[in-house]
């Protein structure tokens, strides 16, 4: 049975100032859990979100929380992230020496471990790991700035590993979220090429309509593209 379809807000274009309205009024929307872009300032260029903010976020809403670790140590990192709430870390196939150990590190904290890959990076580099993880990313951006444009090249990318999910026996499993440009004009397609959980950030927030709009409007593209398939 294909897993089922999910609107995650990325926070990054969310005030800063009022975070933890800014989760309950995207829970109030509808969306399905909650994205922290966490970056180091090294792997990509930007600084966001240290687990303290996570925390005081944390008590605002009731939705899970995931943390993407756009982190060169996540090894290190992985502990407090959990320990401020959220239930599943992704991290960088690109960022991690021992891939398989950091992964297997995140299980035995008792968080859900998942790994994303860069568009550059080959869906075989993360064959061997299927086993660790309940969610695949497959960046359709660069990653380390919002607002950028969706790589449409990345489809049969997500097709792949969508592919590689279902040989592993792993489909009813492992989630398949795709992030980066994700909007009314793209979720359709990332959605046919085999993705579940859409991860979008300024699309929610420029909807004229709202957030509420926003959200129901992409779960609607992603559900009837699923279904045209």
């Amino acid at each position: 049975m294909a897993r089922p379809i999910q609107i995650v807000p990325s926070v990054l274009p969310a005030d800063f100032s009022k975070l933890g309205d800014e989760v309950a009024a995207l829970e109030a929307a509808g969306v399905d859990l909650i994205q922290w872009d966490v970056m180091d300032g090294q792997f990509v260029p930007h600084l966001t979100f240290g687990p303290d903010v996570i925390a005081a976020a944390r008590e605002h809403c009731t939705v899970p929380f995931e943390a993407h670790l756009m982190v060169y140590t996540p090894d290190v990192m992985a502990k407090q992230y959990i320990d401020a709430g959220c239930a599943r870390l992704i991290v960088h196939a690109e960022a991690c020496t021992h891939l398989h150990r950091t992964l297997g590190n995140i299980n035995e904290l008792g968080a859900t471990a998942a790994v994303a890959l860069n568009p550059s990076t080959p869906a075989s580099t993360i064959a061997h790991v299927l086993d660790l993880v309940d969610l695949v990313l497959v960046m359709t951006v660069n990653p380390g700035f919002g607002g950028q444009a969706y790589i449409s090249t990345m489809e049969p990318k997500i097709t792949e590993v969508r592919r590689m999910i279902d040989d592993a026996g792993r489909s009813d499993a492992i989630d398949l979220e795709v992030d980066g440009g994700i909007g009314p004009a793209t979720i359709a397609g990332a959605t046919a090429a085999g993705a579940n959980l859409l991860i979008a950030g300024s699309a929610l927030y420029r909807d004229p309509e709202g957030l509420e709009h926003a959200v129901s409007d992409l779960r609607s593209r992603a559900e009837a593209a699923r279904a045209a398939t």
